[in-house]
This record gives C-alpha cells, structure tokens and sequence, in this order.
C-alpha cells in the first residue's frame, strides 16, 4: 500500500478525537466522517441524514477502510502514557491518583484543563491518534 499523506491522517486523527468513525478511500483518498453508530438514538434519522456517505461506502465497501473511534480503554492508555512522561511530579502524582478513582476521564479532564500542561495534553492526544490511524491504515 501507497504512504498515506501525513493531512489524511491528522484529519481522521481529529474525526475520531471529535466521535465520528471514518472511513478512508484507498483509491480516492476520500474520508467521510460519520457519527460512532453505538451514540446514535434514532436509527432511522441517522440514516436519512448521512444517506450519501452511507451509500457511497456500501457502493464501494472495498475501497474503504474503516478506522473507529477509541475504545474507552484505549484512550484510558493514552492518559496514562501522557501521565508518565509530565515533568511536574506533583501533577504527575494528582493525575495517576485521578486515573485511579471514580469518573477518571471526566477528573483528568478538569484537572488537565487547569494545568499549565493543557496545550501539552491536546498534541499529545493528537500524536496518540495519528500513531493508531496511521497503525491502521498501514496493516
């Protein structure tokens, strides 16, 4: 298989980061982006509402590869690696005890975002994805 272009990768990166599921069109180098099926509440109106992009990959199922949103777990070990590697021991401490109570994304979240390390998370997260979808599209 070809390299695939660094930009497809950040942006299917980034449809994941948002909840959509993609899929990439090896021969086009298309992505469409559509909503992780298992958040969807009215089947019916999700499938009048991505009708086109439902029907260009059923037409074309063999062209396209999908790449799915995280499972919970797999983004769990992501803030753990993030973890790891803070300098701020302190932090880094308040974080790992986070990761080990209740409600650890909502609490990592919170406490990241009145950090000074909030901009270090989001690229982090961000090389995170690209290294998976990239995993991805390569085997």
């Amino acid at each position: 298989m070809k390299s695939i272009d660094l930009n497809i990768i950040r942006e299917i990166a980034q449809e994941l980061d948002c909840g959509n599921d993609c899929y990439y069109n090896i021969k086009t180098n298309e992505i469409l982006a559509l909503p992780n099926f298992s958040q969807i509440f009215d089947e019916e109106e999700f499938k009048e509402s991505f009708k086109e992009s439902i029907e260009k990959i059923e037409q074309h199922k063999a062209d396209f590869i999908k790449i799915e949103v995280l499972e919970s777990f797999e983004s769990f070990k992501i803030m753990e690696r993030f973890v790891e590697q803070i300098t701020d021991i302190k932090l880094q401490m308040e974080l790992e005890n986070i990761l080990t109570n209740k409600k650890p994304f909502q609490n990592f979240k919170h406490k990241i975002d009145q950090s000074e390390f909030r901009q270090s998370w989001f690229e982090f997260k961000q090389s995170e994805l690209e290294k998976n979808v990239e995993n991805q599209l390569n085997s």
